[in-house]
């Protein structure tokens, strides 16, 4: 399982995503917050968008990386459906994603940022989770 979205409220979005590893929570993560955003599974990966987010620790980085995508999307009017983590440690990630200029027919739900409610992020037996909330 990558993800799963847990008990909704009016205001917030939240859900659980899973990795064995960093690179595979983060892409995990990503994608699910796409797939509020966006009909992810018709956003065709046909343009590319690379960049890097800093942090002063992996709980940061994750904030930061989700963050980044809301941003991304806000500026560039693009949706996501591929997140590639070609670099990952506790302080940095360099990633690409591909996906498409907006078409409204694609859109789903406007998130506005990523919370701290019930932030979460822990290594577990079987790699990592991180519970997610985001204000829409």
């Amino acid at each position: 399982m990558k993800y799963k979205f847990l008990d909704q409220i009016k205001s917030d979005v939240m859900f659980e995503a899973y990795g064995k590893t960093q690179k595979e929570l983060f892409e995990n993560a990503a994608e699910a917050l796409a797939s509020v955003i966006c009909k992810i599974q018709k956003v065709k990966p046909v343009e590319t968008e690379e960049f890097q987010v800093r942090a002063e620790n992996l709980e940061d980085l994750m904030l930061n990386w989700l963050q980044a995508i809301i941003a991304i999307v806000d500026t560039e009017q693009k949706f996501f459906s591929k997140f590639e983590i070609e670099e990952i440690n506790e302080t940095k990630l360099k990633a690409k994603l591909q996906g498409e200029p907006i078409r409204p027919e694609l859109g789903e739900t406007v998130v506005k940022a990523v919370t701290m409610y019930k932030f979460k992020l822990e290594e577990t037996d079987k790699g990592y989770k991180v519970t997610v909330s985001l204000d829409i």
